[in-house]
């Protein structure tokens, strides 16, 4: 008489070998998780350091910034510059600028660019190469060698030392590239989706603001950052134009903390610290559009 031995049970949907595989630890797909998580966090560590020294360094005294060797760890833990740089009127009028200068910019560019890279994409008319190949040809040309130009011509208009002229150069300088990149996200949606809202009887306008705007967020928001961080961070037209200290920006006011006379690392860095999280704080608001964008606008 034959004596027959059940089989152990087998999870449904394992095969024996991957199971036993997972219970010794050696599932090859957690490994790989597990070494991307720790790659990721070495590359994060690199690119956050220099900001991680700076909130550092902030947090020391002036003397203990340049003491040499320096240690990790502030010797002594300032811990009031931050509250001594939101009380320096100074500051907050450089803020103030550099808040008003961005994000006019960024409002102007953004206007400007998207009928004009709608037109360029879904419209052939004359001279429309000519057109998109000056656009990319202004971008060649760097704020810096057009400064004594720009200062010139904003004299002769009476905009100097005022908040228009730095509105307008940054505008200028960055609408080619906002621009492009708008142009061939149009250029990259079908044409049956206008068609399609153009026979439900939407008219230009609507289909610019319903259907393509929706599909090219992405771009939108791209084109949005890049041009308020440098229009934020521009500093020879602003030290140019700006004269009196409580209109300029926070790139060329900052440096009043470090002169020949009197040097306040702590407060240099305290300020860099702040002026990081308007930047920041756009990013984490517009950032959520980005997947959303890809499908929104489609589907009717």
């Amino acid at each position: 008489m034959s004596t027959t031995t059940a089989a152990a049970p087998v999870a449904p949907g394992n095969p024996p070998e991957q199971a036993e595989t997972v219970a010794r630890g050696r599932d090859p797909r957690r490994r790989k998780r597990a070494w991307m998580a720790v790659g990721g966090a070495l590359v994060a560590f690199v690119f956050l350091s220099p900001y991680l020294i700076m909130v550092l360094d902030s947090l020391r005294t002036s003397t203990d910034v340049k003491s040499t060797p320096t240690s990790i760890l502030p010797k002594v833990w300032q811990l009031n510059t931050y509250a001594t740089i939101l009380g320096d009127e100074r500051f907050l009028n450089w803020l103030k600028t550099s808040l008003i200068v961005a994000t006019g910019s960024t409002v102007i560019v953004v206007l400007v660019a998207i009928p004009a890279a709608f037109m360029t994409a879904r419209h052939r008319f004359p001279g429309r190469g000519a057109f998109l190949f000056l656009v990319l040809v202004t971008q060649m040309f760097a704020p810096t060698s057009l400064v004594v130009g720009l200062y010139r011509q904003f004299f002769e208009l009476n905009l100097i030392n005022t908040y228009a002229a730095l509105i307008i150069t940054n505008a200028a300088f960055n609408l080619a590239f906002a621009i492009w990149i708008l142009h061939g996200f149009f250029s990259s949606i079908p044409l049956e989706v206008e068609e399609a809202a153009s026979l439900d009887g939407a008219t230009r306008w609507q289909v610019l603001r319903r259907v393509m705007l929706p599909l090219t967020l992405p771009g939108l928001v791209t084109a949005t950052i890049f041009t308020f961080i440098a229009a934020w961070n521009e500093y020879v037209v602003a030290l140019t134009l700006m004269i009196d200290d409580d209109k300029k920006p926070l790139t060329v006011g900052m440096r009043a903390y470090i002169t020949g006379y009197e040097q306040h690392w702590d407060q240099l860095f305290a300020a860099s610290v702040i002026a990081v999280v308007p930047v920041v704080i756009l990013f984490a608001v517009i950032e959520k559009h980005l997947v959303g964008g890809l499908t929104a606008g489609s589907v009717k």
